[in-house]
């Protein structure tokens, strides 16, 4: 993470494309699941540096990520995807003016709420939500003015209570 805060400019963005062209790649074979996976490690190991969070939520990358969230079809892959999106809004220090935040809420609603009985896959999604509810509510004490890009939906705070009472429910 020190190496990647300290790059320069033009490897950054050679970084970075790469990093997208390896998520956005179509091929369907094990050895491309498993790079993406790799790639997904390592960006969860990095995300908890804050200048690399940053950089990382406020480049191209993220929504590229959001799009693997919505249409990657290995689970192992979504799961991993929402946890470096959670990472990313636990240790951003800096939210730029463009980042879909509420795209990305309303993706992960829509998919809690369609997997609602998959209980395993809830715990990979619910961190995420949790992470960027929080990222919005941080932001939106500090600014005077609220940003249309951090609007939150009813529906995200309606499944997370619903997921909430579900997970009381069965510690009774």
């Amino acid at each position: 993470a020190e190496k990647l805060s300290s790059v320069k400019d033009v490897d950054w963005n050679d970084f970075l494309q790469h990093a997208c062209s390896l998520l956005d790649s179509t091929e369907k074979t094990a050895g491309a699941a498993r790079s993406k996976l790799n790639l997904l490690y390592y960006l969860c190991t990095v995300a908890v540096h804050k200048e690399v969070a940053s950089r990382l939520i406020n480049s191209y990358l993220f929504p590229v990520l959001i799009q693997q969230l919505r249409a990657a079809t290995n689970w192992d892959i979504r799961a991993k995807v929402a946890r470096v999106i959670a990472l990313l809004a636990l240790h951003t220090s800096e939210l730029g003016e463009n980042v879909p935040v509420s795209e990305v809420i309303v993706l992960l609603t829509e998919l809690i709420r369609e997997n609602f009985r998959n209980s395993k896959l809830k715990q990979c999604l619910l961190p995420a939500l949790g992470e960027l509810l929080y990222l919005v509510a941080s932001e939106e004490e500090k600014k005077e003015h609220p940003r249309e890009c951090l609007v939150v939906p009813s529906a995200a705070y309606t499944v997370l209570m619903r997921c909430l009472r579900e997970g009381v429910k069965l510690f009774h």
